[in-house]
């Protein structure tokens, strides 16, 4: 067990839960809701799955939005790179204001099988509260709230003190090269002071009334790495069976490695995340998130923690067998068997530290490769301008609500932008139970008044960030 201190924080916080903000209208009134439902209508139906080249089918699409409301064809670049691609738009300010802001998202999704669906996963379905299909929450619902924000102040005539830049990558849920390629072969299109990413943080709704509990403004996230675990054999004829079956000694080690757990980890971000998610959180399970707070090394806080499948990742590196291969016909003994083995690992930790641990579980005689370099990167620093920003728009929706700084135990392309300078923080739009969430899962959905709220909820950060600046002293 070790702390890690990787952040110093000031954040000014409520005592009291906030009470749930009046509820949005059922239908889009205003024209920024009909603009935004229209967006996020359309993107829904682009079927931006790893394969299918639609991310630059979509990309076009938003091209063509920008430029009918008004932004110079140099403003926009849409970067080709194989089946995908990325879109970046420039909102030019006065330049009073010092270096841009990044807002982000990805356009491209998890893969869906519509014969699993209840509803068609490509077609936004509104029914009982929520809006059904496959990126409505993540993160397509980040892309039609960012893009109509920028519409809606250009429409405005708003001049931002400092440029606002527009990023959404193309395979963030894949191989996320065009966050990299953007990241080092065009800098000069996104450098910037900081990035807002809609693709971490959130508001947490209570499961019982729906009010809400608490805003996560995400400052880090854990890197995501895959190890492929391989047990090769001579194979031969299925009527003469072999002992040292590769499927076999592949279960064994897989029966290992279920009871392999890493140590708890911590810093500053995730204590005070915990410190104030205690006092909110019913039962066992807000005691422990006290006492972690406390004392980080508390067993039974870490146990209890650790049982749960929302926070185990919070507290420590995990690793989960996550794909399965081995044998080549059902007549022949396997020459091989793999798993794929996906770990998320807790920052300041080396994936070279994680592969030996699990070498050392399962044996020599189990090959371990990394197929890809994780990319890595430490939390940024809690900034008083971001948290100002953020706090000043949250609050309008749900007043005193408090502002938690947080590690997600997920990934996204805000750790490539990190990783090359550029400070990152989660902020997403969302508000929801966290029953409600079922990212890469079946039947993905989005409250609706969360996505009117959304829209909303960019176009006040968005001016708030992009403010006239008072001179300097």
């Amino acid at each position: 067990m070790r702390s890690i201190p990787v952040l110093v924080l000031s954040v000014a916080l409520a005592a009291t839960t906030a009470t749930a903000a009046p509820a949005a209208a059922a239908e889009p009134s205003a024209p920024y809701q009909v603009q935004g439902l229209d967006i996020y209508r359309h993107i829904i139906a682009f079927k931006t799955e790893i394969g299918r080249r639609q991310v630059p089918v979509m990309a076009q699409y938003l091209v063509d939005l920008f430029r009918a409301a008004g932004f110079a064809e140099q403003d926009i670049h849409v970067l080709p790179l194989g089946e995908t691609a990325s879109l970046i738009v420039r909102y030019r300010g006065n330049g009073t204001g010092g270096k841009p802001v990044l807002a982000m998202a990805h356009m491209d999704v998890v893969t869906a099988k519509p014969e699993d669906w209840q509803r068609d996963p490509f077609m936004l379905t509104e029914e009982g509260g929520y809006f059904f299909g496959r990126g409505t929450y993540d993160v397509k619902g980040g892309v039609a709230c960012i893009t109509d924000a920028f519409l809606r102040l250009k429409a405005e005539g708003f001049v931002p003190s400092r440029d606002l830049i527009l990023v959404f990558t193309g395979d963030e849920e894949t191989a996320q090269d065009t966050a990299m390629d953007i990241a080092h072969n065009h800098r000069d299109l996104i450098d910037a002071e900081y990035a807002l990413n809609s693709d971490a943080g959130r508001g947490t709704l209570d499961e019982g009334d729906g009010h809400a509990v608490v805003y996560a403004l995400q400052t880090g996230e854990k890197a995501a790495a895959s190890y492929e675990l391989t047990v090769h054999n001579p194979g031969g004829h299925s009527s003469l069976p072999r002992a040292d079956n590769a499927i076999y000694e592949l279960a064994d080690a897989l029966e290992k490695l279920r009871g392999l757990r890493f140590p708890v980890m911590w810093n500053d971000s995730t204590r005070e995340f915990f410190r104030i998610m205690g006092p909110r959180t019913p039962g066992k399970l807000g005691a422990a998130m006290s006492r972690f707070a406390v004392n980080p090394q508390d067993l039974t806080a870490t146990d209890t923690l650790n049982a749960s499948p929302t926070y185990v990742g919070v507290t420590r590196t995990t690793c989960v067998p996550t794909l399965l291969r081995g044998g080549h016909a059902d007549n022949a003994l396997p020459q091989s068997a793999t798993v794929t083995i996906n770990c998320r690992i807790f920052p300041g930790v080396s994936p070279d530290t994680i592969q030996a641990a699990l070498q050392a579980v399962v044996g020599p005689k189990v090959e371990i490769k990394m197929p890809y370099q994780p990319i890595l990167s430490q939390p940024s620093p809690l900034r008083p301008d971001v948290l100002a920003a953020v706090t000043k728009t949250v609050h309008s929706f749900y007043p005193g609500l408090p502002i938690a700084p947080k590690l997600e135990p997920y990934a996204t392309d805000g750790a490539l932008f990190r990783s090359v300078g550029i400070p990152t923080y989660g902020v997403s739009e969302v508000f929801m139970k966290d029953s409600d969430d079922f990212r890469h899962g079946l039947n993905e959905r989005l409250p609706v008044k969360s996505f009117y709220d959304g829209l909303e909820f960019w176009y006040l950060l968005l001016k708030e960030v992009g403010a006239p600046r008072p001179p300097a002293d």
